[in-house]
């Protein structure tokens, strides 16, 4: 897990996410890539013509450059390797081009304040398209413990597999590693043998089946939080996007209220 990818963008929750992926980089000894992406101007039926767009990108652009200088200053005194690449278009086909060789891309959950990048969006065009981890965080996040205590979210599905096998060097690294399911399966892979790969893998792990009062999401949260749990580990999107969104689903749920970092997989 050497390749973060770190989405910069003048927003909300720009500072959460340079936190999270430094923290990141450092206990990973990884590089940090940083895409700082100048979306382009959303315009209504044309009303301000090729003129007006033009405007608005050159501000854009003014403002993310901006917002570049500012953080190259900083990034020059943190003690990881980075480097820095540019796009203008959508964040999240910018972040979906740039992620051929990324590990895990650090973004936000979802952004509390307005107007704002629709960040579980993003997220969920990421998580859908690339092959790397998901790191999602909090807009108000100020530190991100890796190495801390890591809570595995397990239903049985080849996501929630893909998310432990992805984040494995974590999970190795990890002070301490607890695997829970909520309430009981009668398909997909057992939670015991989740738990039996890390084992093999040298990785000392609880697991537990736990019962479910009401949501899954909610029982998740509930266990984080009576843990102590630093962060969660997670399979996203065992069902369409589209479907979590007419229906709920746990990964929406998640992106929308989590109060600890996630790292998901598709």
């Amino acid at each position: 897990m050497k390749n973060i990818l770190l989405l910069v963008h003048d927003d909300a929750g720009q500072e959460a996410r340079l936190q999270a992926a430094l923290d990141l980089a450092r206990a990973v000894g990884g590089h940090l890539t940083c895409l700082g992406v100048v979306e382009m101007p959303a315009m209504v039926d044309g009303v301000y013509g090729g003129f007006g767009e033009v405007s608005l990108l050159h501000e854009a652009r003014a403002r993310e450059g901006e917002n570049r200088a500012r953080l190259e200053v900083r990034l020059a005194q943190e003690d990881v390797s980075w480097s820095w690449r540019e796009s203008i278009g959508d964040l999240g086909a910018s972040l979906v081009d740039a992620a051929g060789t990324a590990d895990v891309i650090v973004l936000n959950r979802r952004m509390e304040a307005f107007p704002a990048p629709d960040m579980r969006a993003v997220a969920t065009q990421v998580l859908t398209d690339c092959d790397a981890l998901v790191l999602a965080v909090p807009d108000d996040l100020r530190g991100f413990r890796p190495l801390g205590r890591a809570l595995i979210g397990w239903d049985g599905s080849n996501q929630a597999m893909n998310a432990v096998q992805r984040a494995l060097p974590l999970l190795l690294a990890a002070a301490e590693v607890r695997i829970v399911q909520i309430g009981e399966r009668d398909a997909g892979i057992p939670i015991e043998d989740g738990a039996a790969y890390l084992s093999r893998h040298g990785r000392a792990v609880e697991a537990a089946i736990l019962a479910a009062p009401g949501t899954i999401a909610a029982a998740l949260a509930a266990e984080a939080e009576r843990w102590g749990a630093d962060y969660l580990v997670m399979g996203a999107y065992k069902h369409r996007p589209i479907a979590e969104a007419l229906f709920g689903g746990v990964t929406r749920t998640m992106l929308g209220a989590s109060r600890l970092p996630l790292l998901l997989a598709h």
